[in-house]
């Protein structure tokens, strides 16, 4: 059995803040999976990272699927979520019960997915009462970006707060184990965090939650730009370019091989 389960988690909430992160492939799972990282976050923002899309929206099931099993396959000790990408659950909650079954049977140990409606509680606790962990999304759901109008920050007016803090009330109530919060005022996610009995996860939304994401390549220094809320904790962009370059130089002046 894996070191970090929905029960461990839970029991996190008020002992021990997480640091859990993004993961698409088996190299950077294993790297962060042996460096103690808890909860991998096989996310739907693979389409901005390695896919190329300027959105969520276009992942397809099958990309997800296999990212899932990748990074199952690498890791040991972390506990593997994977979002369910746009489209897998919209569309009637027979078919998002086989696309939750599908990322399980992949290898992941929970599923993720956003908002907090009446539809989606009763999936949440359809999903969690099959044996299928849900851990979920309310503020700033990125699937939503076409109805936002772009990236931006939820919860800024009192009527938008108190949705939101019925929102992670709701998701609690329906089974979810965990809550994650993007970007929403980090008072509003310190008031969820006190409200509830599961642990928030929080993605700018302040320090109170208790455990954070990050995206990976944000946290690595891959990306040219990153979110106002992010701390790089390397550069690795300008090293990987001056090691190709490096290769490139050494086989065109016959230093190589």
């Amino acid at each position: 059995m894996k070191r970090w389960n929905v029960a461990e988690v839970r029991a996190s909430k008020g002992v021990r803040k997480l640091g859990c992160c993004t993961a698409y492939d088996s190299c950077f799972a294993r790297l962060a999976d042996e460096a103690g990282v808890p909860v991998i976050l096989v996310g739907d923002s693979m389409g901005m990272n390695t896919l190329g899309y300027s959105t969520t929206l276009p992942v397809k099931p099958e990309e997800t699927l296999s990212a899932v099993a990748a990074v199952a396959r690498a890791v040991k000790e972390a506990m593997v979520v994977a979002d369910l990408p746009f489209g897998t659950y919209q569309c009637g909650d027979d078919e998002a019960m086989k696309n939750a079954v599908r990322c399980l049977q992949a290898g992941a140990d929970a599923v993720k997915l956003e908002g907090a409606d009446s539809r989606i509680c009763a999936l949440i606790s359809r999903m969690t009462n099959a044996g299928i962990p849900v851990l979920a999304h309310v503020g700033m759901t990125p699937q939503s970006v076409n109805s936002y109008g772009g990236f931006k920050r939820q919860g800024r007016t009192r009527e938008e707060a108190e949705r939101i803090f019925r929102d992670a009330k709701a998701v609690e109530k329906a089974g979810a184990f965990a809550v994650t919060l993007e970007c929403v005022p980090a008072e509003l996610a310190a008031e969820i965090t006190a409200a509830l009995a599961v642990p928030t996860i929080g993605i700018g939304a302040g320090s109170v939650c208790d455990a954070q994401w990050l995206v990976m390549h944000d946290m690595l220094g891959l990306n040219e730009k990153v979110p106002s809320f992010v701390r790089k904790y390397a550069d690795l962009a300008p090293v990987v370019k001056n090691a190709f370059s490096r290769y490139v130089n050494d086989v065109a002046g016959g230093t190589f091989p």
